[in-house]
């Protein structure tokens, strides 16, 4: 079998749809090995695996790197420019955010050893908290282990059956699999459309309890800021709350880095419920969740996955987060260099013809719309044997006609490396 037949197989397996149905009579599965899922994996591995062999390329995925995942990286042996890491500010491998990691490690040891509800909670913590709580012009904040468990949590948390989430079309994962653990109705609208999700709410509103519109300001695929104030207008005007996943947009927009809410003027209690990551301009892990008093008490003592039932977040990583955040604000030259890097790329991506989608200025992508999964495959793997990193995007993860490349563009990336991933890329779609 030629590669571009096993590529297409490998993508063939990939669109296929696991299912656990058993008909009347049906064996069942003897081992959780023989699983429709675990079966399907493994098949899609093995011919991304061979067409990979046939091709004497390596694997694009957990293909794994030395040192800290900045602007360049070590991979295969060689020094790679890097556009595969959301390192936005160039913090992750900041002496003095490594310092305070340290510095934490040495006072609190390693992990926090328990759920923050019965022995894990750390000084740390509630700083932090303190900290975000400003930086959103609410009242608290809650930091979590997980940025995807943290939607997930906060989803399950606030809505159940007979309840309406009312999702753009574009939302993460995280956000789809809390719907389904709240056991919720989830109802999607054209993406970033008020006139969409006015449609929507005026035709289903009313059948349900409560109704939650979820957003997010900076979208990872595709690298533009939600219109929040229109949507927000929207929710209200039918009675709905908001929460804004700002994975990708807290340390990013607005004057300070403080999100979205200050990119756009809107005061931070117009959203009732904030969420964030501490992994990307944070130069961390795990997750956060910011609004009113009550709703951040109650989730801190009742929401599984939150505080509860949930280890407490590492005291390296909470030390990590808070020294990130003073950098951040204490150089706000780093926030412009971001965005003057991100304003380069794009705008050459576009000049040199490349398809970048719904990408806007101001944000840390540029996605590079390729096709089909074989095309974004293959240009992804060109570009590693030229000594540039950046992520294959296919389905199921976007539709199988807009595979993409992404790049996630940095503070310490260089005109040069911009330019030479650029005119790379143009080259391979040419």
């Amino acid at each position: 079998m030629n590669p571009e037949d096993l590529l297409a197989n490998a993508r063939r397996l990939i669109e296929a749809r696991p299912t656990n149905q058993v008909a009347a009579g049906e064996r069942r599965v003897a081992t959780i090995e023989e699983l429709p899922q675990v079966v399907l994996s493994g098949e899609r591995d093995s011919f991304l695996a061979a067409g990979l062999a046939l091709l004497d390329a390596p694997n694009p995925y957990y293909l794994p790197h030395n040192g800290v995942n900045g602007a360049e990286v070590e991979i295969l042996g060689r020094t790679m420019v890097n556009f595969a890491g959301y390192n936005y500010l160039g913090l992750a491998g900041d002496p003095r955010v490594q310092a305070a990691a340290a510095e934490a490690i040495g006072t609190f040891g390693t992990s926090a050893s328990a759920a923050r509800l019965i022995g894990g909670e750390l000084p740390l913590h509630a700083q932090l908290e303190e900290r975000l709580a400003a930086a959103y012009q609410v009242d608290d904040a809650v930091v979590t282990g997980s940025g995807f468990l943290t939607n997930a949590a906060a989803l399950a948390f606030l809505l159940g059956e007979g309840d309406l989430a009312v999702c753009d079309s574009l939302v993460h994962n995280s956000i789809v699999s809390g719907t389904r653990w709240a056991g919720c109705r989830r109802m999607s609208f054209q993406h970033n459309d008020p006139d969409a999700l006015e449609a929507l709410l005026s035709r289903s509103r009313r059948h349900f309890g409560t109704a939650l519109v979820v957003l997010e300001g900076v979208y990872s695929m595709d690298g533009d800021v939600a219109a929040l104030p229109e949507l927000v207008e929207v929710a209200r005007r039918h009675e709905c709350f908001v929460m804004v996943d700002e994975a990708h947009s807290f340390g990013v927009l607005g004057e300070t880095g403080a999100g979205i809410h200050e990119h756009t003027g809107l005061a931070g209690t117009d959203v009732d419920l904030w969420m964030g990551t501490l992994s990307k301009s944070m130069a961390s892990y795990g997750g956060y969740l910011a609004g009113s008093r009550e709703l951040m008490a109650a989730m801190k003592m009742s929401a599984a996955g939150i505080s509860l039932y949930a280890a407490a977040p590492p005291p390296a990583q909470m030390a990590a987060a808070g020294a990130a955040f003073d950098i951040m604000l204490a150089e706000p030259g780093r926030l412009k260099q971001l965005r003057d890097n991100q304003a380069q790329m794009l705008g050459a991506a576009r000049a040199a013809g490349l398809d970048t989608g719904l990408a806007q200025p101001g944000t840390p992508l540029v996605p590079v719309i390729t096709g089909g999964t074989e095309t974004t495959m293959r240009i992804c793997l060109a570009l590693l044997d030229q000594g540039i990193h950046t992520t294959a995007i296919v389905h199921p993860a976007v539709a199988e006609t807009e595979g993409r490349l992404r790049f996630f563009v940095t503070s310490e990336h260089t005109p040069e490396q911009i330019r030479r991933a650029v005119a790379a890329t143009a080259r391979l779609m040419a």
